[in-house]
């Protein structure tokens, strides 16, 4: 057997492969966020981490001040650091929630941008999506929101293409609509980066028992809201639901259901106990109350957008429902 020659190094066997680094999750806390949406955000990752053994994710909790970011339930959780610089391949999550337009910030929105242009995937969860289109970040996207939120967002963002869906992904955009979907949403990044059998694994120790896709639907059906399961019931309150800038007359509504306009009654007046014209009415004004509290569309404007012909007739309606009219509601 030859000797081994001094001059020649020892052969140190196959190379070891490089570990992957983390991917990293940077979480921007607004003021009054939702707690529950942050925590289905970032506890699919934490459990990621543990199944595998190994840090697949990290995550930095990031907020204007970088001192602590308040929940909408009081709470405060303490950040790390405040709107600096991140990394390229950081995905970023806008975690919204109560009076969502007065948490958006010039400097949040300027930090959006700013990582947007550096190449960060960009995405909010529950009202958070606001923020992004306020930064001009979904123009021409497809997204989602709280339901909600939904007439508000729909109404200030035409640009951007409303899905009304649990989470949408729509290239580097993410949104999630607030909830518990933020776990569907981090379980299908799990699933991709690390495959089904981890982001499974993640379901189970959540409890997800059913982990649902980008076209599962945020609401119950129309027929659990209303706790009744007549087909025709709900196809009416679905036609109106989905024509509030221009109502249907009861008769139009009876006739497209196969029903006679005395039939439409008896049916509303049995599972609702109110008449259709009723029902309409507290249809259209539960939207101009999130229009009112939720933008800065005028009055008029809220009365054009819910069917009303004159702001006179809508303060009427409005008061009748709520006790207040909505100049005094706005006020406070």
């Amino acid at each position: 057997m030859p000797e081994h020659d001094p001059a020649i190094p020892p052969d140190p066997g196959p190379v070891p492969a490089a570990v992957p680094r983390p991917a990293r999750y940077v979480f921007l806390l607004l003021d009054r966020f939702t707690l529950v949406s942050f925590s289905a955000a970032i506890e699919p990752l934490r459990l990621a981490n543990r199944i595998a053994g190994r840090p697949l994710y990290d995550w930095r909790l990031v907020g204007e001040g970088g001192a602590f970011a308040r929940c909408s339930n009081g709470a405060r959780i303490m950040l790390d650091g405040g709107l600096e610089d991140g990394n390229r391949g950081d995905t970023v999550l806008v975690c919204g929630g109560l009076d969502i337009a007065r948490a958006t910030s010039r400097p949040v929105l300027a930090w959006l941008r700013r990582e947007a242009r550096r190449g960060a995937r960009i995405g909010a969860l529950c009202t958070g999506a606001w923020v992004l289109a306020e930064a001009g970040l979904l123009a021409g996207r497809r997204c989602t929101i709280h339901w909600e939120n939904q007439d508000a967002f729909a109404e200030e963002f035409p640009d951007a293409t409303l899905i009304r869906t649990v989470f949408v992904e729509d290239g580097n955009r993410l949104t999630a609509a607030g909830g518990t979907a933020a776990i569907d949403l981090m379980l299908r990044q799990i699933a991709r980066d690390h495959g089904e059998a981890l982001a499974g694994r993640v379901a189970d120790q959540m409890i997800h028992t059913a982990i649902r896709s980008e076209e599962d639907h945020q609401r119950q059906s129309v027929p659990v809201r209303l706790g009744a399961r007549h087909p025709r019931l709900a196809q009416v309150v679905a036609r109106m639901e989905a024509n509030i800038e221009e109502p249907l007359s009861p008769a139009r509504l009876a006739q497209d259901a196969g029903l006679s306009p005395r039939q439409l009654e008896r049916l509303f007046a049995r599972y609702l106990g109110r008449s259709p014209k009723r029902h309409y009415m507290a249809l259209r004004l539960e939207r101009a109350q999130n229009l009112l509290l939720q933008t800065e569309m005028s009055v008029i404007e809220i009365a054009l957008a819910c069917g009303f012909a004159s702001t006179a007739h809508f303060s009427k309606c409005y008061r009748a429902q709520y006790g207040k009219t909505p100049y005094r509601k706005r006020d406070g």
